[in-house]
This record gives structure tokens, C-alpha cells and sequence, in this order.
């Protein structure tokens, strides 16, 4: 009765999305305040009702109860409990009822906290979302039932993709996730604000620590989803441009973008037309991120490949939502005033540069995902794009922005003079032109672009932390420190990448045991293989001792085999130290009894994860400055009153 139960939820939470959508329109139309009043607490139930529903998911994976269709093809009774309970996500349906359920939650904790915005335009953002909302209900309910039984139970389920069987699974889905629906809610108040022709700072205010939270965890969910491809993959790499990887990091980029115009609006009151735009642009990045992962057209060991029927579904909703979406901003933004001018060389100057940059990066990927898969589908050919072109396409225009980025903090709102600003960048341009030298010296063979990403990275740090110069840092606000850190962080990220890019030694090798092994510093010599036996898998481990300096640890690189589903794997194993990482992977056995052995030594690469958790927090310092900053303010207002 759990999965009857769980199916009964999610068509509550249907119908609640329906009323919820109903009563806001009801409510506009007519303008009564009891129709108005009661939208908060509909969206509110709805969110606690799916959010049951998801739970009641998870209980039959836990149980494992055959009898799901679900969880007959993506469960086992001899997997560990963390995989039951990720693996009512780790497939189709179950990411979906994620995904809705931390909508229906989203949508009840704006009807929940948000007191900035005017009353008819949160329940016109609400009634948005409900329409969202009911979309992806009826994706669920009628193509794709995550509570379907079987007539006859098999004796035991077909297991979890191998691939999949890793902590990152309980953490990277959900957080990732949180970041797509948070821009959802941005959406939603774009929308909300146009159909009330309400866009302004205030509207503004209200919908940044929304977009702000969605920012934060996309960035954990795509460091924390390259960490974990790079260490459970076994290919060495920490990004493969596959157009899943693309699929998260479209929406970023769009969301970095909308990060900094929504700050401009509720600033300086500017660039009112282009944050609606650039709300509609991130949602729609999102959407098409969740068509390619769903439709079956890719293959990816990100992708859910499922029937195209299922994907013609999200592509009709696609075209609905995002059609709908730019037919209503065609209509209002005639009536959506211009705001405050600026001069080219200001802060606003620099965000507007920014964006554009931002917007031609996300252009790039865009096109670069999207034109393999219109070749085959309209021409018949196949055709590959891959990091070569990604790299080079994109990259040069990632190191513009990079120096954007350095000069848009220093320099002063509305109005600057290029002297000043030049004289403001004196050190961060010292800093990077002696890196240039240093490098172009020391280490001309790491290429043009990894060498300026390095100076860049060096220059970009320094710029980062002036605008604390001279300043009393016990009162400067939290949201200053906030943007310092997530710059540096850029900063320190791009450093990573550069190193990893330039500096990077492998070594490919077919391996006696006892016989010595170089990779960049260290001396590897594999000293056995043994059989281990894992909860649900076995595997032959090898013991591998890495020596250098007269220092030496040992790493136990596997091979490892599932039964359910029949699968081999390569669990790498990977050595951290100060100045980069050690990373290893065990081949399979040769005829002559040699072992193949994959080592790559990567200098300072961990700076790219590090980088990206500093850029969350310095996310995190922003919106709980902000916050604060309300909070203060409506403290004021009140001890007037």
C-alpha cells in the first residue's frame, strides 16, 4: 500500500498545483483579497504533499519492494542502504518526483518568507509556479509513473548502474537540483512581475537571495559532480564538455549572469529589461538541460536514456513554458521603463560587459551541445564535438571576461574616469604581466591559453581582494566579503585549471610486479594483486608504492566486477598532497602477466574543486549579508513607526 499511497500523494499535489494556479488567476482577475489570501496556504500544502509523496519513494527502495516497477529495475536486495535510498533518484522517474518535489517545496517556502513583494505580484509568481508545477505532475502521472506495480515480481531486482553506486549520488542530484528549481522560482518572479507590470528594485530585492540560493548550489553541484567524475570515472579528466556536463553548466552561466544584473536593479535601478530577459534565458538553459538528460537523444553515463515519446513530452513543455514566457515579455517590454543610465566606464559598464561575455560563452556551449544532435537528427551525420573546439572556442572569451571581472569591483557606480580606473588596476596589471614573463621563461611549453589563464589567475586574485583596501574591513558589509571570496575563488579555480591543463605527466605502462614505474616525481612500483570482496561487487585490488623525496605511501587502485547488473569498473585511487595529486588506475591483466597501469601526476589541481567551494561560500557571505542588511533595515523602519 506504500506506492498506492505514494501515487495517491502525487495526484493530491496535482490537483493542489491546479487550484493553486486557479485561485491565482481567479484572484487577479477580481482582485478579492480572501482569493488573494488564499494562494500562500494551497502552495504550502502542495509542497508538504509532494515532499510526502517523494518520501513514500524512497521508503519502497529502502524496503525494496519488487513489486515497483522501479524499483525492480534500479534496485537490488544486496545493495547498501545510502544506494537504496540515492537510488530512488538514480534513475528517470525518481529524478523527476526530485525535481517536482523540491518545486512544490520551493513554491511553499516563497508563499511561506517572502514579505518584500507587493501582494498581487507574489500571488502572479506563485500562480507561475503552479504552472510549472502542474506541468511536470502531468509528465509524471501520465508518461512516467514512478509508483507502477508489476503483475509479477521478479525474485530480485536488476540493481543500480555501477557508475552510479557512490556517495556522490545521495549528495550531487539533489543539490544540483536545488539550483535548477531555485531558477524556476526566479522565472517565476520575472513572470510574476510582468504580468502585474511590477519590475522594479523592489521586485528586484525579492528575487535576489532566490537567485543568489539557486547560484550557490548549482556551483556545489557542478564542483561536487566534476569531482566525482573525475575520481569514479577513471579517465583522468575533471571536465569532458559531455552535454550533460553542458546541460549544468548552461544554466550557471546564465544564472551568473542574472546574478549580476538583478544587483544592478536593485541597486541602481538599471537594466530592468535585460534582467527579465536574462531570468527567462536561465530558465529556459535549465529546461533544455532536463530535455537533453531525459530524452533519450544522448549517450551519456550522465543521461537518463529513456523512450522519445517521454522526451517529445518535456519538449512540448519546453516550447510552452519558454514560449510563453518570451510571447509575455514581447508584450510587456514596451511597458518596461528604462531605469537609470550609466555611463561605458562604470561598475554597471562592467556587468554589462560581463553579461555579454557570459552570454557568448553560454553561446558557445549552447551551440556546441546542440548542433551533434541536429546534424543527425536533420542531416544524418554524425558529428562529434568535443573539447578541442570547446576549448578553443570558448576560452579566449573566458579570459576577457577574467580581466572584466578584475576591473568591474574597482570601479565607482554610474560614472568613472579610465585614468582612475587604470591607476585602480595598477598592481593586478603589474601582477599579471611579471607572471607572463615568469612563464614564458620558465614554462614555454604549457601553451598560449594556460599560461594566460595563469597570469590572468595571478591578476584576477590580487584585483579581487582591493576592493578591501583602505577600508575599516570591522565595517565593511558581509556581501563585500562575499563578492571578494567568490572572485578569488574564480581566481583560484582558473589557476587549477591553467596547472592541470600545462603541467600535467602521464604514463600509460603495462607493468610486471616489482618493476618501477616514473610519473612526473614519484617512482611507482605495483607490489601485488590480491581478490577483495565488496558488499555487492568483488574486485582485484593492486598495491601500488608511490615513492618520492625518500618519503613513500602505498594506493590500492581496483578493478572492480558487479553482478547485478553485469558490469566492470575501475576504482581509481588517488593521493593528495600539498602540490597537486597522484592518481592511478589498474588496467586489466596481459598475456605475458603484466599489469596495466594508468598514473598521472597533475600539479596543483585540487586548486580547481577548492576554487569552487570559495566561490559558494563567498555566494553563502552574500546572502546572509543581504539578509542581514533587511533585516536591519526593517528594524529601523519599525522602531520609526
Amino acid at each position: 500500500m506504500i506506492a498506492e499511497a505514494g501515487l495517491a500523494a502525487l495526484w493530491i499535489a496535482a490537483a493542489l498545483a491546479a487550484l493553486q494556479l486557479m485561485l491565482a488567476a481567479l484572484g487577479l482577475a477580481r482582485g478579492d483579497p480572501d482569493v488573494l489570501g488564499s494562494v500562500r496556504p494551497v502552495a504550502v500544502v502542495q509542497g508538504a504533499i509532494v515532499a510526502l509523496a517523494l518520501g513514500l519513494l524512497v521508503w519502497v527502495f529502502v524496503e525494496t519492494d519488487l513489486s515497483v516497477k522501479l524499483v525492480a529495475d534500479n534496485s537490488h536486495s544486496a545493495k547498501p542502504l545510502i544506494y537504496k535510498i540515492a537510488g530512488a533518484w538514480g534513475n528517470h522517474e525518481g529524478s523527476m518526483l526530485l525535481w517536482v518535489t523540491i518545486l512544490g517545496l520551493a513554491g511553499g517556502a516563497v508563499a511561506l518568507f517572502e514579505r518584500q513583494l507587493a501582494e498581487k505580484t507574489l500571488v502572479a509568481t506563485l500562480g507561475s509556479q503552479a504552472l510549472i508545477a502542474l506541468g511536470f505532475y502531468a509528465f509524471l502521472l501520465f508518461a512516467s509513473n514512478p509508483f507502477a506495480r508489476l503483475g509479477k515480481p521478479p525474485a530480485d531486482g536488476n540493481g543500480l548502474n555501477p557508475l552510479l553506486q557512490d556517495p556522490g549520488l545521495a549528495f550531487h542530484p539533489p543539490t544540483l537540483y536545488i539550483g535548477y528549481v531555485g531558477i524556476s522560482v526566479a522565472f517565476s518572479f520575472a513572470v510574476g512581475a510582468m504580468v502585474m507590470r511590477d519590475v522594479g528594485p523592489a521586485f528586484a530585492r525579492a528575487m535576489r537571495p532566490w537567485i543568489l540560493g539557486a547560484w550557490i548550489f548549482l556551483t556545489l553541484g557542478i564542483t561536487a559532480g566534476s569531482y566525482w567524475a573525475y575520481y569514479e570515472l577513471g579517465w583522468g579528466g575533471w571536465w569532458f564538455w559531455d552535454p550533460v556536463e553542458n546541460a549544468s553548466l548552461m544554466p550557471w552561466l546564465a544564472a551568473t549572469a542574472l546574478l549580476h544584473s538583478v544587483t544592478v536593479l536593485a541597486t541602481r535601478d538599471g537594466l530592468r529589461a535585460w534582467t527579465i530577459m536574462l531570468a527567462v534565458v536561465a530558465f529556459s538553459m535549465s529546461m533544455i538541460g532536463t530535455f537533453l538528460v531525459r530524452s533519450g537523444i544522448l549517450t551519456s553515463v550522465h543521461a537518463f536514456a529513456v523512450d522519445p515519446e517521454r522526451g517529445a513530452f518535456i519538449l512540448i513543455l519546453l516550447a510552452f513554458y519558454i514560449g510563453g514566457a518570451l510571447l509575455l515579455f514581447a508584450t510587456r517590454v514596451a511597458t518596461i521603463r528604462e531605469g537609470q543610465g550609466f555611463e561605458l566606464v562604470s561598475r554597471e559598464g562592467a556587468l554589462v560587459a560581463n553579461n555579454l561575455l557570459l552570454s557568448v560563452i553560454l553561446g558557445v556551449v549552447l551551440i556546441g551541445t546542440l548542433y551533434p544532435i541536429f546534424a543527425a537528427g536533420v542531416f544524418g551525420v554524425q558529428v562529434s564535438i568535443g573539447p578541442p573546439f570547446f576549448n578553443k572556442a570558448a576560452g579566449p572569451v573566458a579570459l576577457a571576461l577574467v580581466a572584466v571581472m578584475a576591473a568591474g569591483p574597482l570601479m565607482r557606480w554610474r560614472r568613472d574616469a579610465g585614468g582612475a580606473v587604470l591607476s585602480r588596476l595598477f598592481v593586478p596589471i603589474v601582477v599579471t604581466g611579471l607572471m607572463v614573463v615568469a612563464l614564458v621563461v620558465f614554462a614555454s611549453s604549457a601553451g598560449v591559453l594556460a599560461i594566460l589563464g595563469l597570469a590572468l589567475a595571478f591578476g584576477l586574485a590580487v584585483a579581487s581582494v582591493a576592493p578591501l583596501w583602505r577600508r575599516n574591513l570591522r565595517r565593511t558589509p558581509l556581501f563585500t566579503y562575499g563578492m571578494v571570496v567568490s572572485h578569488l575563488g574564480i581566481a583560484v579555480s582558473l589557476a587549477g585549471m591553467a596547472s592541470e591543463s600545462a603541467f600535467t605527466q602521464q604514463t600509460l605502462v603495462a607493468a610486471r610486479i616489482g618493476e618501477p614505474q616514473r610519473v612526473g616525481p614519484y617512482r611507482i612500483t605495483i607490489t601485488g594483486v590480491r581478490p577483495v570482496l565488496g558488499p555487492n561487487w568483488t574486485a582485484l585490488e593492486a598495491e601500488l608504492r608511490a615513492e618520492r623525496g625518500g618519503a613513500s605511501f602505498t594506493l590500492a587502485p581496483q578493478s572492480r566486477f558487479f553482478a547485478n547488473p553485469v558490469t566492470t569498473t575501475s576504482e581509481s585511487a588517488i593521493a593528495t598532497v600539498l602540490d597537486g595529486q597522484l592518481y592511478t588506475v589498474l588496467g586489466q591483466r596481459d598475456a605475458d602477466g603484466r599489469w596495466q597501469l594508468r598514473l598521472w601526476w597533475k600539479p596543483f589541481v585540487t586548486l580547481i574543486w577548492a576554487g569552487g567551494a570559495l566561490i559558494a561560500i563567498g555566494g553563502l557571505l552574500s546572502l546572509v549579508g543581504r539578509w542581514l542588511r533587511e533585516r536591519r533595515t526593517v528594524a529601523r523602519r519599525e522602531g520609526y513607526s
